[in-house]
């Protein structure tokens, strides 16, 4: 892993280049709106040495649960490590807030992406059929964490 990255909260003048890296990795991306709207909950960028985004993961928590929303990173800096470190320092943050069980929706096509959940000890749990457009596909549900536990 490049150690030229640093992770930070996002704020609102980040969005524009978290878009740019969405429509660059998605078919169906998300709206500038949406971004700036999710800013109110758990997000993080990652930043490369010159100051530029690289990477970017919106998470929400709440109570003992949370969810993973949204994440990548872009082409150029792909294959560091990066991803990795952005659903790590999601974790750590949800935990630190009380969160035990994570949840997330992956494409079923996206070999990357799983292969990395499955490496961070996230489960496939359940199958959302027809929930991603352009082009239709199923989704997979991943659960890290584990129950509540009394006691």
């Amino acid at each position: 892993m490049d150690d030229d990255y640093r992770i930070r909260d996002a704020t609102e003048s980040d969005v524009a280049a978290i878009e740019m890296i969405e429509r660059a990795s998605f078919p169906d991306p998300w709206s500038e709106e949406s971004f700036q709207t999710l800013l109110a909950y758990t997000s993080f960028v990652a930043v490369d040495s010159e100051g530029q985004i690289a990477g970017y993961l919106f998470s929400v928590g709440v109570d003992d649960a949370g969810e993973i929303l949204n994440v990548a990173v872009s082409a150029e800096h792909r294959r560091r490590g990066l991803g990795r470190r952005l659903v790590e320092h999601a974790l750590e943050v949800l935990q630190g807030g009380g969160v035990i069980r994570i949840f997330l929706e992956v494409r079923e096509s996206n070999a990357a992406a799983r292969a990395l959940y499955g490496a961070l000890g996230f489960e496939l749990i359940g199958r959302r059929r027809g929930y991603y457009h352009r082009p239709l596909e199923d989704a997979l549900v991943l659960r890290w964490g584990g129950e509540r536990r009394e006691g």
